[in-house]
Order: C-alpha cells, then sequence, then structure tokens
C-alpha cells in the first residue's frame, strides 16, 4: 500500500440472506484510493455501489475482507474511521425542526468541537456554501438544492480527511447541480479533502473524476481515468456517408484494412464503425478513400461516453441498465437499512 493511500480495501464482499438465499451484493472490492483523488463510482441500480460505500464507511459490516480508511481499520477502530470522515447518504440528513445554523453547530459538537471551532467552521461553511440567507430557516423550509447543500456542510463540518456522498445531485434540478458540484470542487481544493462518491450522472463523472471505477453485480470491472477508459474500451464512433451507394465493398474494405475494424452498414450509403482514437485516425482514412476514388459525402467523429464504456463492458448500456423498474437499492429489502442514512448515525457510536 502507497504511504500516501487513504482508502485501501482487499476482498471486501458482502452477502445478504434473503428468503433463505445468499445474494452477494459485493464480491471481492479491492481498491485503493490516495490522499486528494476525486473518485467516482459508476454502476446500474442494484450493483452494489451503496452497500460497498456503507461498508468503507462502518454503517454495516462486511461479510469477509478488510479495509482501512484515513489510516484505521473498519472493523478494529470503526470510531477512528467515523472522526476522519464525512458521509452524505442519499436523503437529506437535517433534522426538520432545527435551524440550519444550529443544526451545524450541533454536528460540529457531535464530533467533540470545541465552541469557538464549531462557530468558526459552521459560518465558514454557510458562506462558502451559499446558505447565508437560509442560516436561520428551518431544515423543513429550504428548497431540494439548499437541503443538499446543507447535507454536504454537515458531512464537511469537522473537515474530514475523506468525503464519501452517495448521489449527492440526484433530484436537483441543473442549476443546483452545477453549484454544488461548484462548491464541492472549490472545498476540494482548499482543503486536500479526497472525494469518493457515487453518481448516475455520467456527464458529472466524465467531467470532474479524476479516476472513475464501474461496478456491475456487486464486482467492480473497470478503474482508470474517464479518458483512458474511453479511449480504451469504446473509442470514437466514426460514420461516413458516401456518395454513391455501389463504392460501399471498396469503402468497406479500406475501413478494415486503415482502422482494424468492422463496420457495419445502418442506412443506404453509410458505414458506421468505432475505432480508438477515431478522430486522428479519420484524415488518414479520408486519403485513402480519395484514393481509391470513393467519394465521401459527409465524416462525422463522435467521441465515446462513458454510457459507451459500460456498453463496451457489459454490453448494455448504463441507461438501459438504469431503467426504471431495476432493484433500486443495492441490498435486498430489509437486510441493509433505509436507504437514506443520516450522518448522525456515524457520530452516533463515537459519542
Amino acid at each position: 500500500m502507497h504511504h500516501d493511500t487513504v482508502i485501501s480495501s482487499h476482498g471486501l464482499t458482502r452477502r445478504f440472506t434473503v428468503k433463505k438465499q445468499v445474494v452477494e451484493a459485493v464480491t471481492d472490492l479491492s481498491i485503493d484510493v490516495r490522499r486528494g483523488e476525486l473518485v467516482a463510482f459508476l454502476g446500474p441500480n442494484g450493483a452494489g455501489k451503496s452497500t460497498s460505500l456503507r461498508m468503507l464507511t462502518t454503517l454495516i459490516p462486511p461479510t469477509s475482507g478488510t479495509a482501512t480508511v484515513a489510516g484505521h481499520d473498519i472493523l478494529t477502530d470503526p470510531a477512528g474511521v467515523r472522526s476522519r470522515i464525512g458521509y452524505v447518504g442519499q436523503g437529506s440528513s437535517g433534522s426538520f425542526a432545527q435551524r440550519v445554523r444550529d443544526e451545524l453547530l450541533s454536528q460540529g459538537a457531535f464530533y467533540g468541537l470545541g465552541r469557538r471551532e464549531r462557530t468558526e467552521r459552521t459560518d465558514e461553511l454557510i458562506a462558502s456554501l451559499d446558505l447565508t440567507d437560509v442560516a436561520s430557516r428551518s431544515v423543513q423550509q429550504l428548497s431540494g438544492g439548499q437541503k443538499r447543500r446543507l447535507d454536504v456542510a454537515l458531512g464537511l463540518v469537522h473537515a474530514p480527511e475523506v468525503l464519501f456522498l452517495d448521489e449527492p445531485s440526484t433530484g436537483l434540478d441543473p442549476q443546483s447541480r452545477a453549484n454544488l458540484w461548484e462548491h464541492v470542487l472549490t472545498l476540494r481544493a482548499q482543503h486536500g479533502t479526497t472525494v469518493f462518491l457515487t453518481t448516475h450522472y455520467l456527464e458529472e463523472a466524465d467531467r470532474y473524476a479524476e479516476r472513475v471505477m464501474v461496478m456491475d453485480s456487486g464486482r467492480v470491472i473497470a478503474d482508470d481515468t474517464a479518458a483512458a477508459l474511453k479511449a480504451d474500451l469504446a473509442g470514437d464512433a466514426i460514420t461516413l456517408v458516401l456518395d454513391d451507394e455501389t463504392q460501399l465493398p471498396v469503402a468497406r474494405s479500406v475501413v478494415e484494412r486503415v482502422a482494424a475494424v468492422s463496420a457495419e452498414q445502418p442506412e443506404p450509403r453509410t458505414l458506421a464503425f468505432a475505432a480508438p482514437s477515431g478522430s486522428a485516425l479519420l484524415p488518414t482514412l479520408l486519403r485513402e478513400l480519395d484514393h481509391h476514388d470513393v467519394r465521401v459525402a459527409t465524416a462525422t467523429a463522435v467521441p465515446p461516453t462513458l454510457d459507451d464504456v459500460f456498453l463496451a463492458l457489459t454490453g448494455r448500456t448504463l441507461r438501459e441498465a438504469d431503467a426504471p423498474g431495476g432493484t433500486g437499492e443495492d441490498a435486498p429489502a430489509g437486510t441493509a437499512g433505509p436507504a437514506t442514512t443520516d450522518t448522525r448515525a456515524l457520530e452516533g457510536s463515537t459519542r
């Protein structure tokens, strides 16, 4: 394990028994995350993402395997883990009747911060997360975006080394999502916080995460930068439309020789294929087609998405895999507690 590793798990596995059947929600989760990284955990509903986060944050114990988070073992020193992490679950963490500022001060007290320290930290978070105008309102009066920013503030009040975010922007409008990300990135830049999150918004992971893990059926099936995953597993989608249908056989042979891939014919006069670094390949391909007197009417190269990566890995897209009617929660109903976890669940056993 690298000395700068802040999350390290080996063989982390979680099984549940449902109706006398053993269900393995997470299988052999073995990962290392370095200090300061922003890691996105992707996968369809039921893939095991939230169960993985709950094990790493000590909310549920693993069936087998080990992990250390911020230098503390999740099994032998869960209180040490909890004191050094922030966790933002899928639902609102605040007490509805409590005022926003009081809620943050209470959270600081739960973590053992002195009066002055928790006051300074509360004021800092209220300002940086745009909660100044609602600081004296009760939690139940907040909008969805304001509640989510409060959730993040609650997770950050004790300046954790590692921040776990489970679907942080689900249900937010685009502006609120963008604002939330701006705040998370700014706070990370200021404090060097490691951020480990699950998300269903692939464009978020693509844009912000330095590293992407893809999970399916309880296993991590890919782990790299978004750019590397897209380049290695998907490639650019190239579409060529010819002037003359009769030139398709010649064009196909040129494509297969130059790009070393097979091309499909989705429409008349059209060849389509995916190729690594396809955009860079396109000029060479067009010159070669011209050399063979193949006239190309239009040529497009579309960069791959993380959904294309998932399709390449599993034969289905993440959008399809996450369609309504899926399992929803990672763990079978009634086995892993509620979908939303109050952050006080983390502090409770440390007090």
